[in-house]
Protein backbone atom coordinates (compact mmCIF):
# COMPACT_ATOMS: atom_id res chain seq x y z
CA UNK A 1 0.00 0.00 0.00
CA UNK A 2 1.20 3.51 -0.85
CA UNK A 3 2.36 5.85 1.88
CA UNK A 4 0.39 8.74 0.33
CA UNK A 5 -0.89 11.19 2.91
CA UNK A 6 -3.60 12.51 0.56
CA UNK A 7 -6.17 9.79 -0.02
CA UNK A 8 -8.02 11.62 -2.83
CA UNK A 9 -8.05 9.29 -5.87
CA UNK A 10 -5.95 10.61 -8.74
CA UNK A 11 -3.46 12.59 -6.68
CA UNK A 12 0.20 11.70 -6.74
CA UNK A 13 2.71 12.26 -4.00
CA UNK A 14 5.33 14.92 -4.74
CA UNK A 15 7.89 12.24 -5.56
CA UNK A 16 5.49 10.34 -7.83
CA UNK A 17 4.56 13.54 -9.66
CA UNK A 18 8.23 14.45 -10.17
CA UNK A 19 8.91 10.94 -11.52
CA UNK A 20 5.91 11.12 -13.88
CA UNK A 21 6.92 14.60 -15.11
CA UNK A 22 10.37 13.26 -15.95
CA UNK A 23 8.98 10.40 -18.05
CA UNK A 24 5.81 11.53 -19.84
CA UNK A 25 3.73 14.54 -20.83
CA UNK A 26 1.19 15.65 -18.25
CA UNK A 27 -2.32 16.73 -19.35
CA UNK A 28 -3.52 20.19 -18.29
CA UNK A 29 -6.52 22.42 -18.90
CA UNK A 30 -6.24 26.18 -19.20
CA UNK A 31 -9.03 28.74 -19.22
CA UNK A 32 -9.22 32.36 -20.25
CA UNK A 33 -12.07 33.78 -18.12
CA UNK A 34 -14.12 36.38 -20.00
CA UNK A 35 -17.16 38.57 -19.48
CA UNK A 36 -19.54 38.82 -22.43
CA UNK A 37 -22.39 41.17 -23.29
CA UNK A 38 -25.92 40.11 -24.26
CA UNK A 39 -24.87 39.45 -27.86
CA UNK A 40 -21.97 37.18 -26.77
CA UNK A 41 -19.21 39.69 -27.55
CA UNK A 42 -16.24 39.55 -25.18
CA UNK A 43 -16.12 42.77 -23.14
CA UNK A 44 -13.34 41.91 -20.68
CA UNK A 45 -10.70 39.29 -19.98
CA UNK A 46 -9.74 38.18 -16.47
CA UNK A 47 -6.10 37.54 -15.62
CA UNK A 48 -4.81 36.22 -12.32
CA UNK A 49 -2.02 37.98 -10.47
CA UNK A 50 0.38 35.51 -8.83
CA UNK A 51 3.71 35.44 -7.08
CA UNK A 52 6.01 32.78 -8.51
CA UNK A 53 8.34 30.51 -6.54
CA UNK A 54 11.18 32.94 -7.26
CA UNK A 55 9.19 35.90 -5.87
CA UNK A 56 8.33 37.49 -9.21
CA UNK A 57 4.83 38.83 -9.76
CA UNK A 58 3.16 37.80 -13.01
CA UNK A 59 -0.20 37.52 -14.73
CA UNK A 60 -1.49 34.07 -15.57
CA UNK A 61 -4.49 32.14 -16.79
CA UNK A 62 -6.54 29.58 -14.91
CA UNK A 63 -4.55 26.37 -15.26
CA UNK A 64 -4.13 22.95 -13.72
CA UNK A 65 -3.67 19.22 -14.19
CA UNK A 66 -6.32 16.74 -15.20
CA UNK A 67 -6.41 13.99 -12.59
CA UNK A 68 -6.46 10.27 -13.30
CA UNK A 69 -10.04 9.20 -14.04
CA UNK A 70 -11.28 12.81 -14.17
CA UNK A 71 -13.29 14.14 -17.10
CA UNK A 72 -11.84 17.20 -18.84
CA UNK A 73 -15.09 19.07 -18.11
CA UNK A 74 -14.74 18.30 -14.40
CA UNK A 75 -11.07 19.35 -14.34
CA UNK A 76 -11.94 22.64 -16.03
CA UNK A 77 -14.70 23.34 -13.49
CA UNK A 78 -12.47 22.35 -10.58
CA UNK A 79 -9.67 24.69 -11.60
CA UNK A 80 -12.05 27.57 -12.38
CA UNK A 81 -13.58 27.21 -8.91
CA UNK A 82 -10.16 26.81 -7.29
CA UNK A 83 -8.77 29.96 -8.93
CA UNK A 84 -11.88 32.18 -9.26
CA UNK A 85 -13.95 31.12 -6.26
CA UNK A 86 -17.13 29.07 -5.82
CA UNK A 87 -19.53 31.72 -7.16
CA UNK A 88 -17.73 32.67 -10.39
CA UNK A 89 -20.49 30.81 -12.29
CA UNK A 90 -18.46 29.67 -15.31
CA UNK A 91 -20.35 28.65 -18.43
CA UNK A 92 -18.48 25.63 -19.74
CA UNK A 93 -19.13 25.17 -23.47
CA UNK A 94 -21.43 22.30 -24.46
CA UNK A 95 -18.69 21.07 -26.81
CA UNK A 96 -15.32 20.64 -25.16
CA UNK A 97 -13.41 21.46 -28.35
CA UNK A 98 -10.47 23.59 -27.16
CA UNK A 99 -9.50 26.70 -29.09
CA UNK A 100 -5.96 25.31 -29.16
CA UNK A 101 -3.72 22.59 -27.78
CA UNK A 102 -0.59 24.08 -26.25
CA UNK A 103 2.53 21.97 -25.82
CA UNK A 104 4.82 23.12 -23.03
CA UNK A 105 8.42 21.88 -23.07
CA UNK A 106 11.17 22.15 -20.47
CA UNK A 107 13.48 23.26 -23.30
CA UNK A 108 12.99 26.87 -24.42
CA UNK A 109 12.24 27.50 -28.09
CA UNK A 110 10.56 24.28 -29.23
CA UNK A 111 7.14 25.97 -29.06
CA UNK A 112 6.10 29.38 -27.70
CA UNK A 113 5.20 27.59 -24.45
CA UNK A 114 7.75 26.77 -21.76
CA UNK A 115 7.49 24.98 -18.42
CA UNK A 116 10.89 24.23 -16.86
CA UNK A 117 9.38 21.41 -14.75
CA UNK A 118 7.95 19.21 -17.48
CA UNK A 119 6.60 18.40 -20.90
CA UNK A 120 2.89 19.22 -20.66
CA UNK A 121 0.00 19.21 -23.10
CA UNK A 122 -2.74 21.70 -22.35
CA UNK A 123 -6.26 21.96 -23.71
CA UNK A 124 -7.12 25.69 -23.76
CA UNK A 125 -10.63 27.18 -23.48
CA UNK A 126 -12.28 30.59 -23.42
CA UNK A 127 -14.86 30.43 -20.61
CA UNK A 128 -17.47 33.10 -19.92
CA UNK A 129 -18.07 33.72 -16.23
CA UNK A 130 -21.10 35.58 -14.91
CA UNK A 131 -20.69 35.51 -11.13
CA UNK A 132 -18.55 37.16 -8.52
CA UNK A 133 -14.90 36.16 -8.92
CA UNK A 134 -12.76 36.08 -5.81
CA UNK A 135 -9.37 34.48 -6.34
CA UNK A 136 -8.36 31.72 -4.02
CA UNK A 137 -5.37 29.44 -3.51
CA UNK A 138 -2.12 31.10 -4.62
CA UNK A 139 -3.66 33.91 -6.70
CA UNK A 140 -3.34 37.39 -5.24
CA UNK A 141 -6.00 39.00 -7.39
CA UNK A 142 -8.07 38.75 -10.56
CA UNK A 143 -7.94 41.84 -12.75
CA UNK A 144 -10.35 42.45 -15.63
CA UNK A 145 -8.92 44.03 -18.77
CA UNK A 146 -10.57 45.34 -21.91
CA UNK A 147 -9.77 43.31 -25.03
CA UNK A 148 -7.49 46.14 -26.21
CA UNK A 149 -5.57 46.13 -22.92
CA UNK A 150 -5.30 42.33 -22.98
CA UNK A 151 -3.87 42.48 -26.51
CA UNK A 152 -1.11 44.89 -25.50
CA UNK A 153 2.48 43.75 -25.73
CA UNK A 154 3.17 45.21 -22.28
CA UNK A 155 0.50 43.11 -20.57
CA UNK A 156 1.40 39.96 -22.51
CA UNK A 157 5.06 40.41 -21.54
CA UNK A 158 3.97 40.09 -17.88
CA UNK A 159 2.78 36.53 -18.60
CA UNK A 160 5.47 33.84 -18.20
CA UNK A 161 5.85 30.54 -20.03
CA UNK A 162 4.03 31.58 -23.18
CA UNK A 163 0.72 32.53 -21.55
CA UNK A 164 0.91 35.83 -23.45
CA UNK A 165 0.98 33.92 -26.75
CA UNK A 166 -1.90 31.74 -25.55
CA UNK A 167 -3.91 34.84 -24.60
CA UNK A 168 -3.29 36.29 -28.06
CA UNK A 169 -4.63 33.06 -29.61
CA UNK A 170 -7.70 33.20 -27.36
CA UNK A 171 -8.43 36.77 -28.43
CA UNK A 172 -8.14 35.80 -32.10
CA UNK A 173 -10.38 32.77 -31.49
CA UNK A 174 -13.22 35.03 -30.29
CA UNK A 175 -12.71 37.46 -33.20
CA UNK A 176 -10.61 40.07 -31.41
CA UNK A 177 -7.59 40.73 -33.61
CA UNK A 178 -5.69 43.95 -32.97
Amino acid sequence: MSDMTDTTPGWLTSDELEMARARMPILYVEAVPVRVDDSGEVTSIGLLLRIGPDGTVSRTLVSGRVLHHERVRDALLRHLEKDLGPVALPRIPASLQPFTVAEYFPTVGITPYHDPRQHAVSLAYVVPVTGDCRPRQDALDLVWFSPQEAASEVLQSEMPGGHGALLKQALAHVGLVF
